[in-house]
Parts: structure tokens; C-alpha cells; sequence
């Protein structure tokens, strides 16, 4: 199975890019942020791809996700959810495959630093619900916050910036602890330049100097026999990133769980 996640930085502005990243990754579950549109808004080669079940939740002119799930994953449309800490149009999942699968998208901090602690916080207790539960999750998306210093290119490197505060990565880490691994961390231990942002000046994308603050995180029932980020694909100042997973536990337990209900410049 392959899972990808994805910040569009406008799904208006890049919809033939992500239809050619569909139609070239092929991923089973694709995973969208900041949309910047409404489900209408939503063009309308995107808004119905005949291979996956789609959910849009966006609100306007700023952040929003979507959920994809291929149609061999799922004979009829999932029911797609918003745990109750949504706000802002941030996350949408469903239950597919056995799993909880989850598009998320951290608010950057930069305006309201505390409502990015309190949604982290959210999140974090959310998936410990679902890990206690013995409810398989797969959870992408922009979390916005640097994980390590080796996440972060060299000259960037700055403890009181936002994204990199130790009480962000605490939370991160607790994140983690839900019993969730990081899928391109994980494949690629201790190796630098595996960014997935770069500040949209300077050429930095090009010349590789950024953060990385995309992700897929899984838990141990899932494992990643691949997992790389496309620098060069596309226009967003972020890259897709893509994994390859072993079966997971639908395919082994063939049981399916029930959902849990439980700007300054964005990245």
C-alpha cells in the first residue's frame, strides 16, 4: 500500500500538478493540506477523481485538507470525520484498511502560538485514545515543527524559532509515543538534507536548505519498506512525500475499527 501526503500550497494553483503526482505515485491513500479553497472551489477534475473516494474540508482562502482513498481500499465512501479539536479546517480522517487514517495540518504558530500548543495537545491525546484502543492509526501531513536539529538545514538552526522550540518537539515526541513510527526518519537514520520545506527566497529549494516539518507517522502495525520526499516535483514550497507499506492489519486481521469521535508566512 502506498500512502502520500502533500501540501499543495493551493489546490487551485497546483490541480495539474497534483493530478500528474496522482497519476505518476499512484498512492492508495493521499493525504492534502492548505488547500486555500472550499469544497466548491475545488476543481473539478479533482473534486470527483474517479480512483478514490474524496473528502475536502476547507473554509476559504487559507489552510484546509483533504483525504483520497482509492476505491480498492474501499467498496463504498468511507465515513470521513473530524475529531472534535478541528479547527481552522485542519484535519479530516476515516477508518480504511483497518485503520484510522488522518490528513493533518498544524497551524504554523507564527499568529497564535498557543493555539498551536493546544492543538498539538489535542492530537497528541487523540492518538493515544486510539492507541489504547488497540486502533491501528496512519496519520500525514504538515506538523510544522522540526523534529530534530538534523531536520533543520545548518544556517536555519535557531531554538527560539517557532518549529523548533523545545516544547514543540516535545509534543512531537509525544506524538511518537503514541505508538507511532516516523516513517522517513525511520529509513534514514541519522542522514541530513531530508527536507521537505524550504523559505520560498534565495533559491533554497533548489539548494536544499530547509526544515523537515512533513510527515507520516504509522503504528507498529504498519511497516515502511520506503519512504522519500519529491524535492523537485512541483511548485509548493513544500515537497510530497511518499511511502511504501507492508500489508496492514486489515489485511491480516480483516477487522475494521470504529472512528474515536473524541498567517504570518505558512508553512
Amino acid at each position: 500500500m502506498r500512502i502520500g501526503t502533500w501540501n499543495v500550497n493551493g489546490i487551485r494553483a497546483r490541480e495539474g500538478q497534483l493530478a500528474e503526482w496522482l497519476a505518476a505515485a499512484q498512492p492508495d491513500l493521499a493525504l492534502l493540506q492548505e488547500l486555500k479553497a472550499r469544497p466548491d472551489q475545488v476543481p473539478a477534475l479533482l473534486a470527483a477523481p474517479g480512483a478514490y473516494w474524496a473528502c475536502w474540508h476547507g473554509g476559504g482562502p487559507y489552510s484546509g485538507v483533504a483525504l483520497l482513498v482509492r476505491r480498492t481500499l474501499a467498496a463504498a465512501p468511507p465515513s470521513f470525520f473530524h475529531p472534535p479539536f478541528d479547527f481552522e479546517h485542519r484535519i479530516v480522517a476515516a477508518e480504511v484498511a483497518g485503520a484510522t487514517v488522518a490528513s493533518v495540518y498544524v497551524p504554523n504558530g507564527g499568529k497564535d502560538y498557543a493555539a498551536k500548543l493546544r492543538f498539538l495537545e489535542a492530537l497528541c491525546g487523540w492518538a493515544e485514545a486510539l492507541r489504547d484502543a488497540g486502533r491501528p492509526l496512519l496519520l500525514g501531513g504538515d506538523l510544522n515543527v522540526a523534529r530534530t536539529d538534523l531536520d533543520v538545514f545548518e544556517k536555519e538552526r535557531d531554538p527560539e524559532a517557532i518549529g523548533q522550540r523545545p516544547e514543540e518537539r516535545a509534543l512531537l515526541e509525544r506524538l511518537l509515543g503514541a505508538g507511532l513510527a516516523d516513517l522517513h526518519r525511520d529509513l534514514h537514520p541519522g542522514e541530513p538534507g531530508l527536507f521537505t520545506w524550504w523559505p520560498p527566497w534565495r533559491s533554497m529549494k533548489q539548494r536544499n536548505m530547509g526544515w523537515r516539518i512533513d510527515y507520516l507517522l504509522a503504528a507498529g502495525a504498519f511497516r515502511a519498506r520506503a519512504c522519500q520526499a519529491a524535492r523537485e516535483f512541483g511548485t509548493s514550497d513544500h515537497a510530497p512525500l511518499l511511502a511504501e507499506l507492508e500489508a496492514g492489519p486489515a489485511e491480516r486481521a480483516g477487522t475494521t475499527p470504529q472512528a474515536v469521535s473524541a498567517p504570518t508566512q505558512e508553512r
